[in-house]
């Protein structure tokens, strides 16, 4: 049988991979089908982390192009993370391909947990992660990957990320004695986070995850405005007046020029580990309404669980702690949408230009 680019095209483009919704082939470039006679070799290379998804993917198209009566086709799934466009005019970070911000309208909403678990669920999916603890007032990610050591500084002007659990991190509370506050006012709070997050020797990460202050003042919104960020992850409950504070943090990233990548729902639903009794503490429906209003996606929802808080409150979230578990699942699953999401938006192109200035002549 005499095989076409036109006859592979069409069996990749019957192929859809079911983390990002996109035919196969939209993915694959003319140069990454090689025919020689009756020889078949395809290369796809997915723009999310698919340590878990490239070899079954691989299989699958594999049989699709055996069964179109195309003999033995040689087929190579990898990955590669690349850098997408960030808000114009703002510096991007050295080592760090893309910066994503997770958020919320208010505090108390689970923010720290999910952005914590789901840049260990990125990390697990095959990328490299790091992530930035932007809570000056409220630190908490030391102790959530269980590491509280001082950064090590080679210049006394740079730092080193502090690693816990293979995720790279920055925080102000590896600088500060656990019971000290940072009583500072607003311009210290984002001059001490431009630091934290520029004059950190970030090595070579696909992801920086950001997880942001509550709230929409000053703070969070200098920071929207100066951080060069890829996209922003919103943190909810269900509950009316969490969600209410949920579309003022949406809109923040709007008016600033931030993609909003979709919604995450947490504490969604509470089951008895008595009698298994199921019930919405929060509210139900609210969230997947909030997408339908804002037309953004909506990730999923996790649920109000002890054993959550448990894994995190001891250093050891649940997506290492009980890496089978149903909730690492769910974080899992919400890591590679948003992964997903990211790999569409549009590339950096920054470095094909030179500096352009304008002089009044």
């Amino acid at each position: 049988m005499s095989v076409t680019l036109a006859d592979v095209r069409a069996v990749l483009e019957s192929l859809i991979d079911p983390v990002t919704g996109l035919s196969v082939s939209a993915v694959v470039k003319d140069s990454q089908i090689q025919l020689a006679g009756s020889r078949l070799s395809v290369q796809v290379v997915l723009g999310y982390p698919a340590q878990a998804q490239a070899g079954p993917l691989a299989v699958k198209i594999k049989e699709a192009l055996k069964a179109a009566g195309i003999t033995d086709p040689e087929v190579s799934v990898t990955y590669k993370i690349i850098a997408h466009a960030v808000q114009p005019g703002v510096q991007l970070i050295p080592g760090v391909r893309n910066v994503i911000a997770v958020a919320s309208g208010k505090g108390g909403v689970g923010k720290s947990t999910t952005a914590v678990n789901l840049a260990l669920a990125l990390k697990a999916a095959g990328a490299r992660v790091g992530i930035l603890d932007a809570d000056i007032y409220g630190p908490s990610v030391p102790t959530m990957l269980g590491v509280m050591q001082r950064p090590d500084s080679s210049d006394g002007k740079t730092m080193a990320p502090v690693v816990g659990h293979g995720v790279q991190a920055n925080s102000i509370g590896f600088l500060l004695k656990d019971d000290s506050p940072a009583i500072w006012r607003g311009p210290m709070v984002t001059q001490a986070l431009e630091q934290l997050l520029r004059q950190t020797n970030w090595d070579d990460l696909d992801y920086l995850i950001v997880d942001m202050p509550p709230g929409t003042g000053d703070v969070a919104l200098t920071l929207s405005q100066k951080v060069p960020v890829a996209g922003a992850v919103i943190v909810t409950t269900p509950q009316d007046i969490a969600l209410l504070d949920a579309r003022k943090g949406l809109k923040m990233f709007e008016k600033v020029g931030v993609p909003i990548l979709g919604i995450v729902e947490n504490m969604a639903i509470h089951i008895c580990t008595n009698c298994g009794h199921a019930e919405h503490i929060f509210g139900q429906g609210g969230t997947q309404k909030m997408s339908q209003d804002y037309n953004v996606d909506w990730l999923g929802s996790l649920p109000l669980a002890m054993s959550i808080r448990e894994q995190v409150d001891t250093g050891n979230p649940t997506v290492v702690s009980a890496p089978d578990s149903e909730v690492a699942r769910i974080y899992g699953e919400i890591a590679l949408k948003l992964a997903a999401k990211v790999a569409k938006l549009p590339k950096d192109l920054s470095d094909k230009f030179g500096v352009i200035s304008v002089k009044r002549t």
